[in-house]
């Protein structure tokens, strides 16, 4: 017979790896930036091993694979080389790796464990127990198969012959070759038969064979007389024998005799290139699959999210008792379900979690959703659900309409969730759960935010302290500290000495004058807007005196505390982009000026950094669920009377990434539409660059009648009856504040739906009047809602109306230029927003406006800090303008009306903790 057709791997693996090649650059056509990743782990410095690898990265180089090989010294211990493993697992830009056997390390390491550890979504290399047992049960699309039997099984089928139905023999059981080699073979319908070491008629068995694989590791070993003829043999063998012929003394041969078997196979593979190229083919094969996994996971689309069914009861029950009665998901599983990796998510309980900031980088090429902002008419004690709305709303976009929705909310105060006012989960069949994780603690960001806040605090009496007590070289020394006889700047004080024109990196070489200047602030405490600050409302510490103990040798000066989330550190989060950008606001905070008029920040106290470690980990938004189980983050805080109200940038900028193009992403501003929208549009939106959609605009019936005179409402005792009766001129007298409102959020250029909270002491009459009102006088659409008492269904037709509004033509802008005057800003806020006629700074006012302009690198964006009541029916004349700024962030200047002011709130007699 004629010898047999030579299977040439070295050709078959390049058609592979050329269209492997082609495939990542499709790759990276279709997700820009993405570049599958290879890891490669050696322990040692075996020749062979090196050569292996380097064959490995030379074709993952030509492919296209970003390969990375991380080389342990032979010292490396079993812990070490685990610790390295567990970082590849959650290395993102890793989609497969190996372990590069044998392990040379002079310590003993068991390398089932370290084979064991790797992921199997990881496992080119096929070589975990869980890649095995699903190999064994036929499971072949959901793992990977050891590199060298996938490539003999290429190899197989490049001759062209059925698998199905033939008999084929394995010689070999090894993990790598053999064992795995028969599975696949068997699930490829042959018939198998294994043979080893321990078979009896080893000649016999092998002649059997329509197709044999050998892999024994024992040169020439079948002989060709063995074969059938016209078999299809694949040799994995590579050893090596004496031949004098050679340059080296040695010659390379198969397991299998090849000379002899070339004559009475029909097809064969040669030893060297047959097998050997194929398996390097095959990892990069396998490398290449696992990128596509790892999109094919991720990519944009609809969340394969499975809902929670509510149990609505009537009447409808207290919220703690529908938080309760209702079984959050695994917090895993929601997490999972929208498309963030297990590595990006941190578990606080089955609860909540805290997503880290790399999953922004992942999805960065991903496009935004569309962005909503819920908000409200000018707030009375009556409440009209702006929360509770937020909630009702994403629940009926996701649970009922079948959208990828996120909330992005605010985390409340423990101020006034201990106070009259209560929690800010929502309410009702609408709320965050468990709602009592929710509004206490969560995962401790405002306890974070305190103690960096006091941190800073105490550094501005210390300081003040120590300069008024010591000479200049006293506090030098110990700014400065000597260590084993040697000084040294820290690189934050090595900025303070740029900053102060004094180019030196040595201590010893600085003069008298430059030690004067580098060590002493000169704090002018008159000028002092840094506060302690405490989340819990607590009256008799708004003013009190400090420094009274005898070590502070009577300095002593008045002080006060503010509810934590007053911190300036607190919009500093909400605002930032990254936990540089961060770092970078952190250290321009002004705390003070010197008794010169110069801008004393957090950097010149040298607490920067130490902030920065202490907001770490508040920096990664907080996932929790609706009842109805969509997801939400909460993240940051700030109060809109004080600064700006709303919640983080990182957040929403995630959640956009996350629902995708066509999802969405509802986001609530704190107070009326005059101050929390406002805010979001002129100072959140200018700093993180995105573009809102929709305006959701909550309206409820009885807040209207009271802004048309209605009689004021006490806490506690019932509503007076022209809240409970049907009072249409009321209502109408009262919408000019919705009307005002409506006005405000369309002066931005995107369109407004209004959501009309309908109460059970409402009229229809009433709430036709309030939506035919709304429409008249420009809202995109006006809708009856009923989200508090139905849940999502209840919101339904404000989710239709807001996906109609979301496709409407729009034309966003910003109320002012950012380069102009301050006094120019709060005109234009002042009279647009507010009805003014016109404006006056006081002089005070006036001249710290003036001062902080020159202070400040760049220009303000101004935080009109209004009383959260004060658009009225009559529009305001004149706004007298008492304080600029009280704010210490250099980039955005807090204004306060006269007569306004803020300070830690006070407990009263009925409290919300009393039910709790």
């Amino acid at each position: 017979m004629a010898p047999a057709e030579i299977l040439n791997g070295k050709v078959v693996s390049a058609q592979i790896r050329e269209r492997l090649k082609n495939e990542v650059t499709q790759m990276k056509e279709q997700v820009p930036g993405f570049i599958p990743g290879l890891a490669i782990l050696q322990v040692g410095d075996r020749d062979d091993s090196n050569l292996y690898i380097n064959v490995k990265l030379k074709a993952a180089e030509e492919i296209g694979i970003r390969a990375t090989h991380i080389k342990l010294p032979k010292t490396a211990t079993e812990s070490e080389v685990l610790k390295y493993v567990t970082s590849l697992n959650e290395d993102l830009t890793v989609h497969g790796f190996i372990v590069q056997l044998p392990l040379d390390s002079e310590n003993p390491i068991n390398t089932e464990a370290v084979i064991n550890a790797i992921v199997p979504e990881k496992d080119v290399d096929g070589l975990t127990s869980i890649s095995a047992g699903k190999l064994a049960r036929g499971d072949l699309k959901d793992c990977f198969i050891p590199c060298t039997p996938k490539g003999c099984l290429e190899l197989i089928k490049e001759t062209g012959v059925q698998i199905a139905g033939r008999h084929a023999v394995v010689v070999g059981r090894s993990k790598i070759v053999g064992a795995p080699m028969h599975d696949l073979l068997l699930w490829n319908h042959a018939t198998v038969t294994t043979c080893h070491s321990k078979t009896a008629n080893l000649s016999e068995e092998v002649n059997k064979g329509d197709i044999l694989v050998v892999a024994t590791g024992q040169p020439e070993m079948v002989k060709g007389e063995w074969i059938k003829p016209g078999a299809i043999v694949i040799d994995c063998g590579i050893n090596y024998i004496p031949d004098d012929t050679k340059p080296n003394g040695r010659k390379v041969v198969g397991d299998v005799a090849y000379n002899e078997a070339k004559e009475r196979a029909g097809f064969i593979t040669p030893v060297p290139g047959g097998v050997g190229p194929m398996t390097v083919a095959m990892l990069m094969q396998s490398t290449v699959e696992s990128a596509k996994r790892f999109l094919e996971k991720f990519k944009p689309g609809k969340w394969m999210i499975q809902y929670n069914n509510l149990n609505l009861k009537t009447p409808v029950p207290s919220d703690i008792d529908i938080s309760r009665s209702c079984k959050p998901k695994p917090i895993g599983s929601l997490a999972r379900e929208i498309g963030l990796l297990s590595e990006e998510v941190e578990l606080y309980g089955d609860t909540k979690a805290k997503v880290l900031l790399s999953a922004l980088e992942r999805l960065k090429h991903q496009p935004d959703g569309k962005y909503v902002v819920v908000t409200g008419i000018t707030p009375t004690p009556l409440g009209e659900g702006k929360s509770t709305t937020t909630i009702g709303l994403v629940q009926a976009l996701g649970a009922h309409l079948h959208q990828n929705v996120f909330a992005c909310v605010r985390q409340p105060s423990q101020g006034p969730t201990f106070g009259i006012k209560g929690g800010a989960a929502g309410g009702g069949y609408s709320q965050v759960i468990p709602m009592e994780e929710f509004n206490l603690h969560l995962t401790g960001d405002i306890h974070a935010i305190t103690a960096a806040n006091n941190l800073v605090a105490a550094a501005i009496d210390a300081r003040m302290f120590h300069e008024l007590t010591q000479t200049d070289k006293a506090l030098f020394n110990r700014l400065v500290p000597s260590v084993n006889g040697v000084r040294k700047f820290s690189d934050i004080q090595i900025r303070r000495l740029q900053r102060l024109g004094i180019e030196k990196t040595d201590p010893t070489t600085l003069t008298d004058d430059e030690i004067n200047r580098f060590a002493r602030l000169d704090i002018d405490p008159e000028t002092i807007t840094w506060q302690r600050v405490l989340d819990t409302n607590d009256r008799f510490l708004r003013k009190i005196t400090i420094g009274q103990a005898p070590t502070e040798k009577g300095h002593t000066r008045t002080a006060q505390f503010d509810i934590s989330v007053a911190s300036e550190i607190m919009a500093v989060l909400a605002l930032t982009s990254s936990l540089e950008d961060m770092r970078e606001r952190l250290s321009k905070m002004v705390v003070a000026s010197s008794k010169k008029g110069e801008p004393i920040s957090t950097e010149d106290l040298g607490v920067s950094g130490a902030l920065t470690v202490l907001m770490k980990d508040a920096i990664k938004p907080n996932l929790m669920q609706t009842l109805e189980g969509t997801p939400v983050f909460v993240h940051a805080g700030p109060f809109a009377n004080i600064a700006h109200g709303n919640s983080s940038i990182i957040a929403d900028r995630i959640a956009l990434k996350l629902v995708g193009p066509e999802g969405f992403v509802v986001t609530e501003a704190g107070f009326g539409a005059d101050i929390g929208m406002e805010k979001f549009f002129n100072i959140k939106c200018r700093y993180s660059g995105l573009r809102p959609h929709v305006v959701v605009l909550v309206a409820t019936v009885r807040a209207l009648k009271m802004h048309g005179g209605g009689p004021m409402v006490t806490a506690g005792l019932p509503l007076p009856e022209a809240y409970i009766v049907e009072n249409l001129e009321l209502v109408e007298k009262g919408f000019s504040n919705l009307k005002k409102q409506i006005e405000n959020a369309r002066m931005f250029g995107v369109p407004v739906v209004v959501a009309v909270n309908a109460f059970k002491t409402d009229t229809e009459a009433e709430l036709d009047l309030v939506s035919r009102l709304a429409k008249e006088h420009g809202a995109f659409d006006a809708v009856k809602c009923t989200h508090w008492a139905e849940g999502g269904m209840g919101a339904l037709a404000l989710a239709q109306a807001v996906q109609r509004a979301a496709q409407a033509p729009s034309s966003f802008q910003l109320l002012y230029d950012l380069k102009l005057p301050v006094e120019d800003k709060i005109r234009i806020i002042a009279q647009k927003i507010y009805g003014a006629d016109d404006i006056e700074l006081l002089p005070e006012a006036q001249h710290k406006a003036e001062v902080y302009t020159k202070q400040v690198d760049g220009w303000l964006v101004c935080s009109f800090n209004s009383l959260q009541r004060s658009l009225g029916v009559r529009a305001p004349e004149l706004s007298q303008l008492s304080q600029v700024p009280t704010t210490s962030l250099p980039w955005m200047v807090a204004l306060f009306l006269l007569n306004t002011e803020f300070e830690l709130g006070g407990l009263v007699l009925y409290l919300s903790r009393g039910g709790i």
